[in-house]
């Protein structure tokens, strides 16, 4: 028999998550039946988006969701043979039997210098979220001007390597020096440190006397309002995230956006990456292309232990990470 260890949500978060909201718990799994197969984690994706959607999809007591890459150890499914690796929305648990039908199989033909943990971000669900956002929301074009919030996480560091493979001038900002600094060796042409400038104004203007083409709002709140001045005529905003909201235990009050939307005849638009799920293959086969090219960087966090789960949310909440946050069992 195998033994189970996860982590379920004993509480509500309030504000911003504490370790107490969490709780470990273990249970013995029953044998397999046919169709299914025997799941061991390898690697958890750490994201913001489990923040705002823990209300939404999780009630207290439920095993806290995410997705993970799994081994395959023992199978009653063809399609799923002892050692073939997967990636599943399986939550934050070691092992797990599923009936297949939500798994996604890792080709075997998976370079075998790549860590399959690049299947949670690069070539995975950011990667994707960059990869289409750019073209079908932001539609980027050469010599255009893009700025990215949050630009040093999973989503940011790809959105900017993407546009600068397309001929933009990319801006971004970060909320640390060392962040600054290696984003401008992922080849970033302006980047500061937002927690630092006196004026965020002063610095978006500094950055790009010309203004913005495109904007990619990761962050949400009282930046994007800032940016929203200094946006081109018909520039276009992919609304990713807003992670500035999301521990508000009270809504902020901004300023209405309104007038910059009409007189510069903006486009804002948000999204979520299922959207393009039918378009899934086509996207991992783009990206892992520039991976395996030497032309897409993929810079990750990585957090040792399972029982870490928690520790690295809350650290990637902080903004600790350095592109994608992943905790290695």
């Amino acid at each position: 028999m195998v033994r189970a260890k996860t982590w379920i949500l004993r509480k509500h978060f309030e504000g911003f998550p504490k370790h107490s909201d969490f709780e470990l718990k273990e249970t013995e799994l029953p044998p397999l039946k046919d169709g299914e197969v025997l799941l061991e984690a390898t690697f958890f994706s750490v994201d913001p988006y489990l923040r705002p959607y823990s209300k939404i999809k999780m009630k207290e007591g439920d095993k806290v969701i995410g997705s993970q890459v799994s081994k395959v150890l023992e199978s009653k499914n063809p399609k799923y043979p002892v050692g073939a690796f997967v990636v599943s929305q399986s939550g934050w648990t070691t092992h797990l039997i599923s009936d297949g039908k939500d798994l996604s199989l890792i080709s075997s033909n998976w370079p075998q210098n790549l860590s399959k943990s690049l299947a949670l971000g690069t070539v995975g669900m950011p990667g994707l979220t960059a990869y289409f956002a750019l073209s079908e929301i932001c539609r980027i074009k050469p010599g255009e001007i893009i700025m990215i919030n949050a630009a040093a996480g999973a989503v940011g560091t790809v959105v900017g390597q993407l546009a600068k493979l397309k001929g933009c001038k990319v801006v971004g900002c970060a909320g640390s020096d060392d962040k600054v600094a290696f984003l401008k060796k992922l080849g970033f042409d302006e980047v500061f440190n937002y927690k630092t400038v006196g004026s965020l104004a002063e610095a978006l203007k500094k950055a790009s006397p010309e203004g913005y083409d495109c904007y990619f709002d990761n962050v949400g709140g009282a930046f994007s309002s800032v940016v929203m001045e200094q946006m081109r005529k018909f520039g276009r905003i992919a609304v990713c995230g807003m992670i500035s909201l999301y521990n508000d235990t009270e809504p902020q009050q901004g300023p209405y956006i309104q007038w910059h939307m009409v007189m510069k005849e903006l486009c804002m638009e948000g999204f979520l990456v299922q959207r393009w799920e039918n378009r899934k293959d086509e996207g991992v086969m783009a990206l892992l292309k520039l991976v395996v090219e030497g032309k897409l960087k993929c810079p990750e966090h990585i957090t040792k232990g399972f029982d870490n789960l928690p520790k690295a949310f809350m650290g990637m909440l902080k903004g600790e990470n350095t592109g994608k946050a992943i905790v290695q069992v």
